[in-house]
């Protein structure tokens, strides 16, 4: 699994570099696929209303009305038509594309399962969306969708009567079909909101809308492909006649022909083992198991910021239960914490300058103390020129040699702004360099985001004022990127022999 894994993470790196080159890192499509299926999703749904506005539902009525919106008001409800179509398509493609990147970069596993499962059916909402929507052209294509989805479905023990019967020939179908097609293609998106929504929930400050560039540039891109090749029709149904030749769609119906190969019984088989094999992968094999955040009230004033700042809403505040004079209290709820540290980053007292007692902050990894920070920055005679501080995920075993410290972190965002000035006030380092995942992209989501508002001081707690900047590097590239994160140490050292020469 690990090897399937190593695989698809560097396909998708060296895939993803032409897509960095091209939009720049902040706005490349890949940091952003969750946010762009929410963007396809609402464009969806908005040329979906202003369609339904043309829309009959009658046997010659749909086909008609969607003739009249293609052809008569091309313009407007033609290429609305359009954009719905090749919205959709997009929607898919980027679920895709997020369930295998999610998969390759082992976001899934352990106690982040929760978005994994809760998004998996919304593969089948979308599966069910797309196909009612090719129904209600009732077109040739969707007499075929028709017979051979009703045929399939039949091969369920859950109908009394075979539903397949309503197409029989042309006398068998009514009016009240179309209204029941209706009726699922306009609530099977309402309740895959739903769907959407419960994804999300564990995760703070989620982004469901693209970085203005993308998304402007994407529905440009989608505008301009409904006008050149806009979405037409085939020739309208006739139950009276099975079709000869079909224009067949293969981007969504590509599981069609199987039904004429596989049993329909056989194939809902394979398809509920598949959803099932999907389902348990966060467990194959379990994750290592790692010490959620701990909160030592003694050091802690309720100041909310780590509440503010998890990734996970694994923190919750709540009233005071020691007795001191504070309005409330961090609880960490284990079994949503990453144990990424942001929490630990956060904190006030995270400060290695302290020196009366034990180094003990309000909120800390208990395996990865702010007190075995410090002691593993100071610790050696020889002082290092450059001390990386660097996630995990990176890509930073080549980068400690002569002169440069590696110290590794769950997450960057772990790491307090005040060590920085610590380590160059106190001469530990004649540099800092902060090397985290690509920008937007944080493994625990908002690490590197929080680090550089910390460090830019937009954000408490803040790198005081009289810390160099110049002596402060903030490296932030995608895996599988080591060649380039050496480049940027070469590039740093030699900035700052220049100040040094000053």
């Amino acid at each position: 699994m690990e090897l399937i894994k190593r695989a698809l993470a560097r396909a998708f790196a060296r895939f993803e570099a032409v897509f960095e080159y091209a939009f720049g890192q902040r706005n490349t499509p890949f940091a952003c696929l969750g946010a762009l299926g929410w963007y396809f999703y609402w464009i969806v749904a908005a040329t979906g209303v202003y369609l339904y506005i043309f829309f009959d539902t009658g046997i010659t009525d749909a086909y008609a009305s969607v003739e009249y919106m293609t052809h008569d008001q091309w313009y407007a409800a033609g290429v609305m038509r359009s954009l719905h179509r090749y919205a959709s398509d997009a929607l898919v493609i980027v679920v895709v594309l997020h369930i295998f990147r999610e998969f390759a970069f082992d976001r899934l596993r352990g106690r982040r399962f929760f978005a994994w499962l809760t998004g998996l059916p919304l593969l089948a909402f979308i599966y069910i969306c797309g196909i009612s929507g090719y129904w209600l052209v009732w077109d040739q294509l969707a007499q075929y969708i028709a017979v051979a989805t009703t045929e399939w479905l039949d091969t369920l023990p859950v109908f009394g009567e075979p539903i397949a019967n309503n197409f029989l020939d042309s006398t068998t179908l009514g009016g009240r079909f179309f209204t029941l097609m209706v009726f699922i293609h306009i609530f099977g998106p309402l309740f895959m909101l739903l769907l959407m929504w419960i994804h999300i929930q564990r995760h703070s400050g989620a982004k469901v809308n693209p970085p203005r560039p993308l998304a402007i540039g994407t529905v440009g891109v989608l505008v301009v492909l409904s006008v050149v090749f806009p979405a037409v029709s085939q020739a309208p149904a006739d139950l009276d006649v099975v079709p000869a030749e079909l224009g067949f769609d293969w981007f969504y119906l590509a599981g069609y022909p199987l039904l004429d190969i596989v049993p329909g019984g056989q194939l809902w088989l394979y398809i509920f083992a598949a959803f099932l094999v999907l389902a348990v992968l966060p467990w194959m094999p379990p994750a290592k198991r790692v010490p959620a955040a701990a909160v030592n009230l003694e050091n802690c004033n309720g100041c909310t910021r780590c509440f503010d700042d998890c990734p996970f809403s694994a923190i919750n505040m709540v009233p005071r239960t020691d007795g001191r004079a504070y309005e409330s209290e961090p609880v960490v709820n284990v079994n949503q914490c990453t144990s990424c540290g942001i929490c630990a980053g956060a904190c006030p007292t995270s400060t290695p300058f302290r020196r009366s007692g034990p180094l003990q902050p309000g909120i800390e990894l208990p395996h990865r103390s702010i007190a075995d920070l410090r002691d593993e920055l100071v610790a050696g005679t020889e002082k290092a020129r450059v001390v990386i501080f660097a996630c995990d995920t990176g890509d930073t075993d080549d980068l400690e040699e002569g002169g440069v410290k590696v110290m590794r972190l769950p997450c960057v965002g772990m790491l307090p702004p005040s060590f920085v000035d610590f380590a160059l006030a106190r001469h530990y380092a004649d540099g800092i360099m902060i090397a985290g995942c690509a920008e937007g992209d944080c493994h625990h989501r908002l690490g590197n985001e929080w680090t550089i508002e910390r460090m830019a001081r937009r954000r408490d707690p803040y790198l005081r004022q009289r810390a160099d900047e110049r002596r402060l590097c903030l490296s932030w590239l995608p895996r599988g990127s080591s060649r380039r994160r050496q480049r940027a140490l070469a590039e740093f050292r030699a900035a700052l022999s220049e100040i040094d020469d000053e």
